[in-house]
């Protein structure tokens, strides 16, 4: 299947698990009066939000290419990321002030229900598996958006692990437990959409990739057997894709047909790493001087196990 069906195949999939768990939340909430459920009620409603969002903004990032956009929609994936962060801080702030208020009031009914600790267990279980099926998905397509909401279901389990912690204990005499348990579940939220931000303001202001993701691209340049050593090279993030620009050095004899030769076979020796979208390579001939030592190349080719000959950096002989 394609990134763009995949993609949107798992957040038609959210949504709907997402609104599940909203509505049998919200109807045991509503039986049993519990702050846990109904802290957990309200974050799967902010789930089914912008789980809704996601499928919008995923529709538009898997667009393809047009004249306006001819690097395709994918930069638009870490604004979804954000709003699905601003939707994560709403939804904490709304269970603080509630489980807050309850807690300053010391008027907190106990809480005794077979169906909230069923209906958690199961939040744990469904939330789990969102978990791994998204982080699994989101890697493998380079999505941010998902990545970020596979991180906010791995929270949903740790906060369904509370709010679980807070009806059984609200059931065995210890009613505070359940509006505290609100309380650390709103934490859980309040992190998760920290994580969210850290994570995609990095696409936005077009952060370096990792350093291992940098000495593999050196590594490939260097690999062709024309290329004599490189030097300001330069990756960044575009949205959740890398560009790449580089200077290759060469011998000054080499025709202009050899030359567009040895070009094009890093360009494409770089843009077959799978995150990489663009890669723009210049060749310098020797006589013009413009060889010279690059610290980071050095370190970057020493990272990736080219130190049998050339290092990335060269001089003249």
């Amino acid at each position: 299947m394609t990134r763009r069906g995949t993609l949107r195949r798992v957040g038609l999939l959210l949504f709907g698990a997402n609104l599940l768990l909203f509505i049998v939340k919200g109807a045991v909430a509503l039986e049993t009066g519990s702050f846990a459920v109904e802290s957990e009620a309200i974050n799967s409603l902010a789930d089914s939000v912008y789980s809704l969002v996601i499928v919008a903004g995923l529709y538009l990032t898997t667009q393809p290419p047009d004249f306006e956009h001819p690097h395709g929609h994918e930069r638009i994936e870490p604004f979804v990321s954000l709003f699905v962060a601003v939707g994560i801080f709403a939804a904490g702030a709304l269970v603080i002030y509630q489980s807050g208020t309850a807690l300053l009031s010391g008027a907190v009914d106990p809480v005794e229900s077979p169906a909230a600790i069923a209906v958690l267990v199961f939040s744990i279980v469904a939330k789990l598996a969102l978990y791994r099926y998204c982080l699994r998905i989101g890697q493998e397509w380079q999505s941010p958006a998902l990545v970020a909401t596979a991180l906010d279901n791995r929270n949903d389990v740790l906060t369904a692990g509370a709010a679980l912690a807070g009806v059984v204990g609200a059931s065995l005499g210890f009613p505070l437990l359940d509006p505290l348990a609100a309380m650390v579940v709103a934490v859980g939220i309040l992190h998760t959409g920290v994580e969210v931000v850290r994570d995609n303001v990095n696409y936005l202001v077009g952060a370096a990739p990792p350093e291992e993701l940098r000495a593999e691209i050196v590594r490939r340049a260097l690999e062709h057997p024309e290329v004599k050593g490189a030097h300001d090279v330069i990756a960044h993030y575009v949205g959740p894709e890398i560009d790449v620009s580089l200077h290759v050095e060469v011998e000054g004899d080499r025709t202009l047909r050899e030359a567009h030769d040895i070009e094009t076979a890093v360009v494409r020796a770089v843009e077959d790493l799978e995150t990489v979208d663009d890669a723009f390579v210049h060749v310098d001939p020797r006589e013009l001087g413009e060889w010279k030592s690059d610290e980071l190349v050095d370190r970057y080719a020493a990272l990736g196990d080219t130190t049998e000959t050339d290092t990335g950096s060269s001089t003249d002989e």
